[in-house]
């Protein structure tokens, strides 16, 4: 995390800002929290732990500047809260979520399947993609296990709820917390 944090320290200092320490214990909360997609309010809640004085619109301009920099990426996943993540430096793109609409969780797909999509824009409509975003609204594996042992014990089904296949596509998929409001 030390490197990370040296890393981004040089990229701010060369776009001529400063790591003031309320911006570090923003990031320090950020990078401590890779696997979640935290809200502003979330990260002012975590930072606050830490560094009582700091204000809330401390936190919302430094998530916007580590947004504009590209240290963190600003998520939207159609509930009208935005959250952060921390950008893999590995990762040339912006990776997909999948939402669970019963239970809020978060997961991600690590990797691009809109790739030959990008391709053929670019090729056919003269247009230079710099990134894009995808999601998915579902039930997750989770969910549906739980659906599948209520159905064995006899439960019944609530009326609108239909089974999701739980085929997986063979794609490779990192749980991830989020969508949750701590």
């Amino acid at each position: 995390m030390e490197e990370r944090l040296e890393r981004i320290k040089e990229l701010l200092h060369a776009m001529n800002y400063k790591l003031t320490p309320q911006r570090e214990a923003t990031l320090r909360v950020m990078l401590e929290n890779q696997v979640d997609h935290l809200s502003a309010e979330d990260v002012y809640m975590l930072v606050k732990e830490k560094f009582p004085d700091i204000g809330l619109a401390t936190v919302y301009r430094t998530l916007d500047l580590l947004s504009e920099l590209k240290v963190i990426n600003k998520v939207n996943f159609g509930d009208g809260v935005a959250r952060y993540e921390m950008r893999d430096e590995n990762r040339e793109r912006h990776h997909h979520h999948l939402i669970c609409v019963e239970c809020g969780a978060v997961d991600e797909v690590i990797e691009d399947l809109l790739e030959n999509v990008e391709e053929k824009v670019e090729r056919e409509y003269g247009f230079k993609i710099l990134d894009h975003r995808l999601i998915f609204h579902g039930i997750c594996r989770r969910c549906q296990e739980k659906e599948e042992a209520a159905d064995d014990d006899g439960k019944s089904v609530p009326a609108g709820v239909r089974r999701v296949a739980e085929k997986a596509g063979g794609k490779k998929m990192t749980p991830r917390r989020g969508a949750s409001s701590r």
